[in-house]
């Protein structure tokens, strides 16, 4: 317990520094697309970050599942690593160098996301491989995630300042000192199949969902709480700049705000949800979430959307490590990275929903329809999931009582 009690910020600090250097873009991205070679603000921001979502999308079950039919993280999480830190340097010197079209940017971000991913969800499985309870772990994760963003919107909108690509040598760097830590940590990871049998494995994690359909019930949360992450990040990045007349200093502040709650309450929210289950803090979150989104764009001043904004933070934080802690109550021992897998994969596609949703809605409809569409979709999805979370098939997890 001592060991696992040291490795735990170690990997919480590997995720910090992924979800820190991704953030860090947030804040100008439409001055980072225009830098390299775009000629429109929201339509090139979209697709410059639905890119990296997408690759995400496709390729996190990839490596959960050769993780899991290996027996190893750390190796797996150190390629991510120096993968995705390759492809921020390459976007930051390639576009100029090579006179690439936004396309081929476009190209190399869908690599850097293909391999940042690794790095990231494999990085928070090791934290399911640890003792010491789950909601704890995912609440170190959630804290870790949580940081990530809070000090990566405010921080980003600095680095602009100095110009448009030091973001992303930031990020590169930041992804090499992950590499670093990840070095630091036991594997833990089950290694129960003989190498013989690692085409079995293969097939026994890929058949995690099917196995599990209960785990759909957080895939469906994690969807709805990334969704408004990308939906701040491309929509609320613009909205923030051309309603109230922000910089990218001031917009990521104004992020900050939302996720500077988001980070500081994981942790306590997710060793409360081992105390009480996961049910009450999930489904109290969800029921708020979509009608504190549209709060936002309702403001009629830059405080009040600040306000608004702690508050999204405050319900995100409720819900974020209930959830990922339930994916791990469901979860077989043996399919854990694949579960989390999963888990990162709808959340990815929420963030990719809330960056294409957003943006499509407020380009054809204006800001106030893109807000309204968002919280309207989110309640939804939890009107839709509530019924079927009370009728989860536990298989003795600790979700509705600690």
């Amino acid at each position: 317990m001592t060991l696992a009690r040291r490795d735990r910020p170690i990997l919480a600090a590997v995720v910090f520094a992924v979800l820190l250097a991704q953030v860090l873009l947030y804040p100008g991205v439409p001055d980072l697309v225009a830098a390299v070679g775009a000629t429109t603000a929201l339509d090139a921001s979209m697709w410059f970050l639905a890119a990296e979502f997408a690759a995400f999308v496709v390729c996190a079950g990839l490596w959960g599942a050769v993780s899991d039919t290996a027996g190893r993280r750390v190796p797996f999480v150190v390629a991510g690593a120096l993968g995705g830190a390759v492809g921020y340097f390459a976007l930051a010197l390639l576009p100029a160098a090579l006179s690439l079209s936004f396309p081929a940017v476009l190209a190399i971000r869908v690599l850097q996301g293909a391999t940042t991913i690794g790095a990231f969800s494999l990085s928070m499985t090791m934290l399911m491989d640890l003792e010491g309870g789950h909601g704890k772990n995912m609440g170190a994760a959630g804290i870790a995630i949580g940081l990530g963003t809070a000090v990566g919107a405010p921080l980003g909108g600095q680095l602009y300042g100095f110009g448009p690509f030091v973001p992303l040598y930031a990020a590169g760097g930041l992804l090499v000192c992950a590499a670093g830590l990840a070095l630091l940590i036991p594997d833990r990871a089950p290694a129960d199949g003989a190498s013989s049998d690692r085409r079995g494995r293969v097939s026994r994690a890929l058949a995690t969902l099917s196995d599990r359909p209960s785990l759909g019930i957080p895939y469906a949360f994690g969807f709805l709480d990334r969704f408004t992450a990308g939906f701040f990040a491309l929509v609320g990045t613009v909205y923030f700049r051309e309603a109230f007349g922000l910089d990218a200093a001031a917009t990521g502040l104004m992020l900050g705000l939302f996720f500077g709650p988001f980070a500081l309450l994981q942790y306590p929210f997710g060793v409360l949800s081992d105390r009480i289950g996961r049910a009450i803090p999930i489904a109290a979150g969800s029921a708020l979430y979509g009608l504190a989104v549209v709060g936002v764009g309702l403001s009629p001043t830059v405080e009040i959307a600040g306000g608004a904004m702690v508050l999204v933070g405050v319900i995100g934080a409720l819900m974020a490590p209930a959830t990922m802690a339930l994916v791990t109550d469901l979860a077989d021992d043996s399919a854990r990275g694949t579960a989390m897998a999963g888990f990162n994969v709808f959340g990815s596609l929420g963030f990719l929903a809330g960056i294409l949703v957003g943006g499509t809605v407020a380009d054809e409809f204006g800001f106030l329809a893109a807000f309204l569409v968002a919280g309207a979709l989110e309640t939804a999805i939890a009107l839709v999931s509530i019924p079927a979370f009370f009728r989860i098939d536990t298989g003795g997890a600790s979700v509705f009582g600690g």
